[in-house]
């Protein structure tokens, strides 16, 4: 479980009230700026161990720095580099234990060790991606990445 959070019980039933405090923050804006950023501001509170979240989207063929909770990142990233322009590029989850055994690894922050990243894809449309980093080898399980990919999910209903 979260040590510092205020949330109780399993990783599931906690993910699982997350998700219904994004759909209920997020209802009835449209603006696709404030939802991400307001995303970005509760994973950044529910989520412990982290030093960065937030969202790099799709401009022109490349990932774009996004709303973000976080020390100054990296601004582009190419699709195929990286674990977020993988991520992209194969439109699948990327759970890295330890982002220096991942060829081609971008440091944006030399404190980062693992790193989770969703792809946030819309009716087929590539829109960007969900980028976690963690100073903790391994910081990332398995319910993390179900958690964040229904996270992402509830996300898309909003922009």
């Amino acid at each position: 479980m979260f040590a510092t959070s205020p949330y109780s019980g399993t990783r599931a039933e906690q993910y699982n009230l997350l998700n219904k405090q994004l759909d209920a923050l997020l209802e009835g804006e449209p603006n696709r700026i404030a939802n991400l950023s307001n995303a970005s501001a509760l994973l950044g509170q529910f989520l412990d161990r982290i030093n960065w979240v937030g969202f790099y989207l799709m401009d022109e063929g490349e990932l774009v720095l996004g709303p973000f909770q976080g020390m100054p990142a990296c601004v582009r990233i190419p699709v195929g580099k990286g674990v977020c322009g993988t991520a992209i590029d194969k439109n699948e989850t990327m759970l890295i234990d330890d982002v220096h055994a991942f060829p081609g690894h971008i440091a944006c922050d030399a404190a980062s060790r693992s790193e989770i990243v969703v792809p946030i894809i819309k009716d087929g449309e590539a829109l960007g991606v969900l980028d976690i980093d963690s100073p903790e080898l391994a910081r990332f399980t398995e319910d993390d990445r179900l958690g964040l990919e229904q996270f992402v999910k509830t996300l898309i209903k909003h922009i």
